[in-house]
């Protein structure tokens, strides 16, 4: 198993990000001091909605993934309300979300509940150090605008400036409720695509992670919630693929389209739809060492060296015959049999395996003899071991 990146244990350096997170929860809690009046429910409905599209048009459709195209003014008013959900700074969240696609649920993914369990990735990452630095070298298209420089140096004005105003306009219980409450519901949904969406759903597309599409996820994040929509075409701005996805988020950008605040939105082609969208070598080998892991090498292993022993054949010239085919396979996969290795599992048997395992893919014939070199050369790497 790959070594994990992020260590889940508590520091005190970490002290301040605990307590900004729990302290906007124990802040929500005012509300039962002062009570909640109609004005406050409205509020707090309208900043939720508001601030959910921000999310999901602002930090991730456009900053995080560039799938449409609008004015610096507008930008930067995406910008502000997003970062007015206290979810640190745009460039930042865009530097993290990068990272999540290229890293999706491998040790390096913060938002993993594969790698790091459901808790963290929904929340525990807040607090943990590695897991908060960004590597703005992946989001240099944002860093050449120096106000949204200004807006990611100042993470949390936006915050602190919407919250002052509820105050002013609404009081002590809109500030609470109003305020507050709202936020920690942006919190919760807008983590659920992080935790939830990667173990709660459907698989329509092979993506080689654990990516799902969620529809009561997709209404509470106005369409976040079709997560292996996204996941297999990432740049597109719509990501509910059928008529009957619920998509707000891109049902509001396309008309602003209509009135040109945004333009050049970009909508996933008929071969992704279909699902004929092959996959890159690097994506065809993470999905081959997951399913090649379903099988146990060790007990391969181990039924090789039994039959070789019977038969009197040497273990280490087998060994050197088996490396060189394995290295000819490596630059003809197509090709590449092993005859001499029965107790390997056969091409239909890891086929099967596979269909039950992943959604269906044009490039599963490539991902199964991918498997089965990699279990060979498991076997052969165990080999040179003594019993």
């Amino acid at each position: 198993m790959a070594e994990l990146t992020y260590d889940k244990k508590f520091t005190p350096s970490s002290v301040g990000a605990m307590l900004g997170f729990f302290g906007v929860h124990i802040a929500a809690l005012g509300a039962f001091f002062t009570g909640v009046s109609t004005a406050d429910i409205v509020v707090c409905v309208t900043l939720y909605w508001v601030r959910i599209f921000a999310i999901g048009a602002g930090y991730h459709r456009y900053f995080s993934h560039r799938s449409f195209k609008t004015g610096r003014v507008f930008q930067f008013i995406l910008g502000f309300l997003a970062q007015s959900t206290a979810q640190s700074g745009l460039i930042w969240w865009a530097s993290k979300h990068r990272d999540h696609h290229r890293y999706s649920d491998t040790p390096k993914d913060m938002h993993s509940p594969r790698q790091y369990g459901f808790w963290f990735s929904h929340m525990g990452w807040i607090w943990n150090n590695e897991a908060q630095e960004a590597n703005y070298d992946n989001v240099q298209d944002l860093t050449r605008y120096p106000e949204l420089v200004w807006l990611d140096n100042n993470r949390f004005l936006p915050a602190i400036i919407l919250g002052i105003a509820v105050f002013v306009l609404f009081g002590w219980s809109g500030l609470w409720f109003g305020f507050f409450f709202s936020t920690v519901l942006v919190y919760h949904s807008t983590f659920t695509i992080n935790s939830l969406s990667h173990v709660w759903g459907k698989q329509r597309y092979l993506t080689g992670d654990d990516s799902r599409n969620n529809p009561v996820l997709a209404v509470l994040t106005m369409g976040e919630g079709w997560h292996n929509n996204h996941h297999y075409f990432m740049s597109s701005t719509r990501q509910g693929f059928r008529w009957y996805e619920w998509d707000p988020t891109y049902y509001i950008l396309k008309m602003l389209s209509w009135v040109g605040v945004v333009w050049d939105l970009k909508e996933p082609p008929r071969h992704v739809l279909a699902g004929e969208r092959k996959l890159s070598s690097e994506l065809k080998d993470r999905v081959a060492a997951q399913l090649a892991a379903t099988f146990c090498a060790d007990t391969l292993t181990d039924s090789v060296r039994a039959r070789l022993t019977r038969s009197g054949v040497a273990v280490d010239e087998f060994k050197r015959n088996l490396a060189a085919r394995i290295d000819r396979g490596r630059d003809a996969i197509q090709h590449f049999e092993l005859p001499e290795l029965p107790e390997l599992p056969s091409v239909d048997e890891v086929r099967a395996r596979a269909h039950k395992m992943f959604a269906r893919s044009p490039s599963m014939d490539d991902i199964v003899l991918r498997a089965r070199l990699m279990l060979s050369e498991a076997v052969s790497t165990r080999l040179a071991t003594p019993a």
